[in-house]
């Protein structure tokens, strides 16, 4: 053999594992679009990736997931979908706030959506039905503006007392802030109140809501469902009890970090079957196939020291009722 194809036939050898790994199929990635920061979103992406398992996905070793986190800011959801448009994802998921949702949705038409929201994904304008979605969205919605009525009856069960009663609503989110805005004050009418709506999107913001309401005479709070909210559990909770206000959220961290009761469902246990549609469609289902899942359990939580420190004797029929009780 002449020596110049000898070197040749080395060189084809060299070359023909490069061109194998290259005919092998990319990593997919899911980018990821939270609202507010990846801590506040620990327990859910760990579901979320639980979900992913059942399906045969495992970050790191099949497929990578691209993150982009809000901070809070509604603002900057646009610019984070826009990013990951352009990062040519294979899927993005939303496991929370109706906004990031549809900052998802206006930055593409064919990248495949799964989202998770507490709110009626068609009556926002996500889905033509949650039967057969019909684009490149599907997800799951969890009980939370549909549950404000109810809050408020257990808030006024409380405290009977309280005839003025303040809603905090978040502005930039003018989806769900204006239909809480309008379901829940009707609501109030019927049991006799006076609902006062108050907005909120910063930390200065929610200061300066506590500090109006003892102005507005308001006896308790009703705190909107909100992504901003959520993740300002801590806070919210230690304003309401330093103000002496009885409040209600729909979410159980706000009873864990000291608010005094909670009714609503659970968004980390939500964001798993979401991250089983990631999965499913990851490996060719189509999102307009896949029905919205509705999650319909919720839970009342009550805060018997937040109850103690504000002077309230919490009716034993509401107690009997709690699916959980912080004593």
């Amino acid at each position: 053999m002449r020596r110049r194809e000898f070197i040749g036939l080395l060189g084809g050898a060299a070359a023909w594992p490069v061109a194998a790994r290259s005919q092998q199929p990319a990593m997919p990635v899911i980018g990821l679009l939270g609202s507010a920061s990846a801590d506040w979103y620990a327990d859910r992406l760990r579901t979320f990736r639980e979900g992913l398992g059942e399906t045969g996905y495992v970050e790191g070793r099949n497929v990578t997931i691209e993150y982009r986190w809000a901070d809070g800011r509604n603002d900057r959801l646009p610019q984070l979908a826009a990013e990951l448009v352009q990062k040519h994802v294979a899927l993005i998921a939303t496991l929370g706030n109706t906004a990031s949702a549809l900052a998802a949705k206006a930055a593409t038409s064919t990248i495949p959506i799964v989202f998770r929201i507490a709110a009626d994904p068609v009556e926002v304008g996500l889905v033509t039905s949650l039967a057969r979605p019909g684009g490149n969205l599907t997800g799951i919605t969890t009980l939370g503006v549909d549950l404000g009525p109810k809050q408020l009856a257990l808030l006024h069960e409380m405290v009977p007392n309280a005839t003025v009663i303040a809603l905090l609503v978040n502005p930039t989110n003018p989806t769900l802030a204006e239909t809480q805005s309008r379901v829940l004050p009707a609501a109030g009418r019927t049991l006799g109140l006076n609902l006062h709506v108050l907005n909120a999107s910063t930390d200065r913001d929610l200061d300066a809501v506590f500090a109006n309401l003892a102005q507005l005479r308001a006896g308790a709070l009703v705190i909107g469902v909100d992504a901003f909210f959520n993740s300002r559990s801590d806070q919210l909770a230690a304003l309401a009890t330093r103000h002496a206000v009885p409040t209600v959220s729909a979410y159980q961290e706000f009873t864990a970090a000291g608010g005094l009761m909670s009714y609503g469902g659970s968004i980390v246990a939500a964001s798993r079957p979401a991250g089983v549609y990631a999965g499913r469609i990851l490996k060719g289902e189509n999102p307009a196939d896949l029905p919205v899942m509705q999650s319909t359990e919720v839970s009342l939580a009550v805060n018997l020291k937040t109850a103690k420190a504000l002077g309230i004797s919490v009716p034993a029929t509401l107690l009997a009722r709690a699916d959980e009780v912080i004593e």
